[in-house]
């Protein structure tokens, strides 16, 4: 089994990444760690909340950080797809059409309200997240690495908004909730804001560096009973009989696909990797896994008359599977 640390110069440089944004954004340690993760895995991030916790501010800073392009797009119900892929524009010059790039074609792309916009507008994100590729005008283009689509959202029960379709949120790897700040961090938001300006931060990594640990936690050390235990955590929400939990077999109407599977194993690895760490262990899978599955584990009509979330299903089946 491998012992060794991972290099000290990559974790240095993710912790100096950690530092910067933290600057900016008062407490929210645990989101600036999760989109720290998404950035070492390539995972999308949807991140919910109410309006004015600086959801925006955290992903355009992470970008800063990292020295990389970055892209806001305002979700919005009269939104076109062209408006985010690009479309080909004709040029009467010559006659013929040119590729109008749209604001997909960055870096990092904050999808600022994602549920704004009505289904088809969302559905034009699915391509770019999943296949890393663009088709405009029956040519496809490659999009630059790292690519990551970081998406913000108010909770559904507000009004003028629209539910995600299933498609789209699987393809996010974590979906984070994201809460109000304590009082004492509410007084230093207003300390820190209260000039007016705007707080500098310094670019500690590049894409390239992102890269280069990217390949690194890849190769981090899964022991197979990790593995086997990751398998059984996802299989439980599809078949909770197996965990001995059979109460919750008419509260849950889908459970999570094989692609929460890969991307429970790659957020525990750089879970991992954030603590120094060459391996994986229990403790990371349990502590990735309700921002992996959240989104993942659809609740039955039942569910909701009895009150019952996805959260607390991922929190049960947790509970129930034995860990090595």
């Amino acid at each position: 089994m491998a012992t060794q640390v991972p290099p000290a110069a990559d974790t240095s440089m993710i912790h100096d990444v950690v530092d910067q944004v933290a600057l900016r954004i008062v407490g929210q340690n645990y989101m600036i760690e999760r989109l720290v993760i998404s950035i070492l895995t390539g995972g999308h991030v949807l991140l919910e909340g109410v309006p004015g916790l600086a959801k925006t501010l955290a992903v355009r800073t992470l970008a800063e950080t990292i020295n990389t392009t970055f892209q806001r797009i305002q979700f919005t119900p009269d939104l076109l797809p062209a408006d985010i892929l690009g479309t080909q524009v004709y040029d009467q010059s010559n006659g013929q059409f040119s590729v109008k790039k749209g604001p997909i074609f960055a870096n990092i792309i904050l999808a600022d309200e994602i549920n704004r916009a009505p289904a088809k507008v969302q559905a034009a994100l699915l391509e770019a997240m999943q296949e890393k590729q663009v088709t405009i005008g029956g040519t496809t283009f490659k999009l630059d690495e790292p690519f990551l689509v970081l998406a913000t959202q108010n909770p559904i029960e507000q009004e003028g908004t629209y539910p995600l379709p299933e498609a789209q949120v699987d393809r996010f790897m974590l979906k984070l909730h994201v809460g109000y700040p304590t009082r004492d961090e509410e007084k230093e938001i207003l300390r820190r804001m209260a000039g007016g300006h705007a707080i500098p931060v310094r670019h500690v990594a590049t894409p390239q560096s992102i890269m280069a640990a990217r390949q690194r936690i890849a190769d981090l050390y899964m022991d197979e009973r990790i593995v086997d235990y990751i398998v059984s955590i996802v299989h439980a929400t599809r078949v909770p009989a197996d965990a001995g939990l059979r109460e919750l077999a008419p509260l849950i109407e889908y459970g999570a696909s094989p692609r929460a599977t890969l991307a429970l194993a790659q957020a525990s690895r750089a879970h991992a990797f954030l603590r120094e760490r060459a391996f994986v262990t229990p403790d990371d899978v349990k502590a990735i896994a309700p921002d992996v599955l959240r989104h993942r584990v659809l609740t039955t009509y039942e569910a909701e008359a009895e009150e019952v979330t996805s959260d607390s299903i991922v929190t049960r089946i947790l509970a129930a599977v034995t860990a090595p």
